[in-house]
């Protein structure tokens, strides 16, 4: 196995450009042979960004009108609703690798924003939401920044910004509220920021869902959810907010009395509250690290989905970013069944951002991952071996061998090779 990964590049062409698929007219995909989650091994055709058709293997083959028809063999692979990340933050990504301060120069926001995107896409997140500071020395530079790595990366993957300004309350909060305002007419498509950093935590939320309910975006807030009241506040201003509010990544929760965690989690559930958690780490706007309660959250009836957070900054030099890797964590760390910590980077992941729900049946969102294996739980463990489809296009293909060395040198056969096996 290689012990690095290379650094991904923006595309050469942008997408639509002379030479490369356009994202308003994919060619139409087969994929053929791949595993379900339910056992079955299908054909998948793929037209108009859509799935067409499912049928058992072998079915679904081509009619002598249909032309242009693309086959992908997926033997050996489990077909599964693409991963959405949450919570990524484009406008620090990759900046632990660079000494000194970070750099907030458009040039390089926009830089690290597309290659963190596009590790993303790598491992499968075909939906990206960022959160980028707005205010203070960056002003409104590092946001342009990231809605040009969006419009670069379009038709690879959806990128979406949520601004966060630092303080909106009193004096010295003036100048943000202002900037979070342009930040929407910019292009953010939501609302956010760190209420725990300003010193009326109260005033903060209620001048975020002021501006989310003029514009009628969606918030999304960093908060360790440690104060049980005000976080009863937040409950019960977020209730009648729509297109909704997620808040995260609560790790405070966590060490609340069980009780007091308890009815937060209900008041939370009663708002139609979704919570984001970050098992792989924390991040630059989240305080103390740790990880929500998931389970008491989902017993209470909260929307619960997994980000990545930090990927290779300050918080977390070593962050991968990898939504399988926080549905493993869900799963071996927190206890979840593999399928409920799939679908909380998955399809609770999806609803989070607002995305058309995603299963591979006829009529859905062409938006799949194929990892090599043949069960869930095996490809949350060995997850090395991807291929990624976004509008019914496969953008990301990722190959992992291993191989195994004979003791003596000799290079004599009798060790097994492993790289369409169910351990690669």
């Amino acid at each position: 196995m290689p012990d690095s990964q290379p650094q991904p590049q923006p595309p050469s062409n942008p997408p639509g450009s002379p030479g490369t698929p356009g994202p308003s007219g994919p060619a139409a995909l087969l994929l053929c042979g791949a595993r379900l989650t339910d056992g079955r091994t299908v054909d998948v055709r793929l037209g108009g960004g859509r799935i067409e058709a499912v049928g058992t293997a072998g079915s679904l083959a081509p009619g002598e009108s249909r032309t242009g028809l693309t086959r992908v063999d997926l033997s050996g692979y489990l077909l599964l609703p693409a991963p959405a990340e949450p919570h990524a933050h484009g406008d620090t990504a990759l900046s632990a690798e660079h000494p000194g301060p970070v750099s907030y120069a458009p040039e390089d926001v926009q830089r690290r924003a597309t290659q963190a995107a596009l590790l993303q896409l790598g491992l499968g997140a075909t939906a990206v939401r960022a959160h980028v500071r707005v205010g203070d020395v960056q002003g409104l530079g590092a946001l342009g920044a990231v809605l040009r790595a969006r419009r670069s990366l379009r038709g690879l993957a959806e990128l979406t910004t949520v601004a966060m300004p630092r303080l909106l309350t009193g004096v010295a909060g003036a100048d943000g509220l202002a900037m979070l305002r342009d930040a929407v007419k910019m292009g953010a498509s939501v609302v956010g920021g760190c209420p725990d950093l300003d010193p009326d935590p109260t005033g903060y939320v209620e001048a975020v869902l002021e501006v989310a309910s003029e514009h009628g975006c969606p918030v999304d807030l960093h908060t360790d959810a440690a104060d049980p009241a005000r976080l009863a506040r937040l409950a019960a201003m977020a209730g009648g907010l729509r297109p909704g509010v997620t808040i995260g990544p609560c790790a405070g929760l966590a060490r609340l009395p069980a009780q007091v965690a308890s009815r937060a989690a209900d008041r939370l559930a009663a708002a139609g509250v979704t919570v984001v958690c970050l098992p792989q780490g924390t991040c630059g706007g989240a305080g103390r690290r740790g990880t929500a309660p998931v389970r008491l959250l989902r017993a209470a009836g909260v929307r619960v989905t997994a980000g990545g957070g930090a990927l290779r900054d300050i918080s977390n030099p070593v962050g991968r970013g990898d939504p399988l890797e926080a549905a493993y964590l869900l799963a071996s760390v927190h206890g979840l069944r593999p399928e409920d910590a799939y679908d909380a980077v998955s399809s609770s992941a999806r609803a989070a951002l607002g995305l058309p729900q995603v299963r591979v049946e006829a009529g859905f969102p062409a938006e799949l991952l194929a990892v090599r294996g043949d069960r869930l739980a095996g490809a949350l463990s060995l997850a090395y071996s991807r291929i990624v489809v976004h509008r019914g296009r496969v953008v990301a293909r990722t190959s992992a061998v291993r191989e195994y060395c004979h003791p003596t040198g000799t290079g004599e056969p009798g060790l097994p090779r492993q790289g369409r096996g169910e351990l690669s």
